[in-house]
């Protein structure tokens, strides 16, 4: 997105942040402040944090400590949306529709797809490399099953 290009953490964390209070306070979002929300809704488990105050820009939370960083996981609802949108890449949003189909509900679908975005982009940092948007694909689409 275009929006967060160039952006440091802190910049990106007060984003999140910005867009909550200002829905907590009944104020007018900006059209991706409403996309921040509508992830934020389905995360009661980060809403405290947001709203907490500065404190959390610059906490760290490491798989180590058997924690889950709640603003990559919220970005990843983004990209997957966002990847969903575009059909980038091509077929990614039929391997949506099925797990649609499969899935309890389109928040378990998202997190199907973000789960495999993640591992791509795991991979990709440990090899060095830029994420491989077909690899994306297919894990999404093994997860998904076979087409109907």
């Amino acid at each position: 997105m275009p929006f967060f290009a160039g952006q440091d953490r802190d910049s990106l964390r007060r984003a999140w942040r910005e867009a909550w209070r200002k829905h907590a306070a009944g104020l007018p979002l900006e059209p991706l402040e409403a996309q921040l929300v509508d992830v934020i809704l389905l995360h009661p488990e980060y809403q405290d944090m947001l709203a907490e105050g500065p404190q959390s820009l610059g906490r760290d939370w490491t798989p180590e400590g058997g924690q889950s960083n709640p603003y990559l996981h919220m970005g990843l609802h983004l990209a997957v949306r966002d990847s969903v949108a575009t059909n980038r890449p091509s077929g990614i949003r039929a391997t949506h529709e099925r797990l649609l189909a499969s899935c309890g509900s389109p928040h378990e679908a998202e997190h199907v797809l973000l789960e495999c975005l993640g591992e791509v982009l795991w991979e990709a940092q440990r090899a060095g490399r830029p994420p491989d948007e077909n690899a994306f694909l297919e894990k999404c689409r093994n997860r998904a099953g076979p087409a109907r």
